[in-house]
């Protein structure tokens, strides 16, 4: 690791760069899960309410089409699904993420569902108007009916613990049915409600993977990127998304490089590594008799545990 990025100009303000980081970091370790055995044909589903990913198997017989809507059991209860399509390489999930489909929706299911969507809208502003009558310091994120069950969820967001008893009581004597709040963390509020990151693509956790691994500043320092929490941190106050899935081809690619400050004996010259750029694969080196060259890393070869150039 380039000993720039220790002490990073853009960083000398002190702000406390380990607040963007998830709380959960922790070192990875191998699972095991490379060498399991998964149910085929295997799909991956989503929880279009919450944007949540599912992996699930398919009773024997049912064949599933990329669009079509299933009903599957939920933390919640038996709740509606969308098929996104046949999983090929299933990575880092366990078999007891997989569920099993229950059924696939009729006519019936659809049209409840477009029922209950517009039953939501109304919900979100009973609870809203709760709130304030019960003056609980709480953001609603959204609001949803379980197709098959006489429950609704209610995903709030809030700076600390909420007592909520009393709200549930008025809501239970407002819809007459299974009432469920849910607090919810920054990460899942973008996940929920999505928007345009930074790159002006969706976000990750909303359009990409809802299962990234937690987000280190360390991934930040092996991409090279300025540690500037304006520039590397997303819509919700952490650490982009994008860091964690790209983590691993930086990883890859660094090995096939020299690291920053690296001495090589070149052309009759001594020269220092003072830029590697894994995306377009080049090298920076500044000699002692004043040369700067840029070479491809392709160039780059260990013999004997020393880099050379060919």
């Amino acid at each position: 690791m380039s000993e720039l990025f220790e002490n990073d100009i853009e960083n000398l303000s002190g702000e406390d760069l380990a607040a963007l980081e998830d709380t959960d970091v922790v070192e990875e370790t191998s699972d095991g899960t490379e060498n399991l055995i998964y149910p085929e044909p295997l799909y991956r589903l989503k929880l279009e309410y919450s944007c949540e990913g599912v992996y699930a198997a398919v009773p024997d017989g049912m064949t599933l089409e990329n669009g079509e809507y299933v009903i599957i059991p939920t933390r919640y209860g038996k709740d509606l699904a969308r098929v996104l399509g046949k999983v090929s390489h299933p990575i880092g999930i366990r078999t007891s993420d997989i569920i099993t489909v229950d059924r696939k929706t009729n006519a019936a299911d659809l049209a409840r569902a477009e029922e209950l969507k517009e039953k939501e809208k109304q919900a979100f502003k009973i609870f809203q108007e709760k709130v304030l009558n019960h003056k609980l310091d709480m953001k609603l994120i959204a609001t949803h009916y379980l197709l098959e069950e006489q429950k609704i969820l209610f995903f709030f967001s809030a700076e600390k613990r909420v007592d909520f008893r009393e709200l549930v009581k008025d809501l239970v004597s407002v819809f007459k049915m299974r009432i469920e709040l849910r607090q919810i963390g920054v990460r899942d509020e973008s996940r929920i409600t999505g928007g345009l990151g930074v790159c002006g693509r969706p976000y990750c956790c909303h359009a990409v993977s809802d299962k990234l691994r937690p987000v280190s500043i360390r991934m930040a320092k092996d991409q090279n990127l300025s540690l500037n929490s304006m520039k590397i941190s997303g819509q919700c106050g952490r650490l982009l998304c994008c860091l964690s899935y790209e983590y691993d081809w930086y990883t890859e690619a660094r090995k096939k490089l020299p690291n920053e400050g690296l001495r090589i004996f070149y052309d009759g010259t001594n020269f220092r590594v003072s830029e590697v750029n894994p995306l377009n694969g080049l090298v920076k080196m500044s000699g002692e008799d004043g040369r700067l060259l840029e070479i491809a890393g392709t160039r780059f070869v260990q013999q004997d545990g020393r880099w050379k150039i060919n």
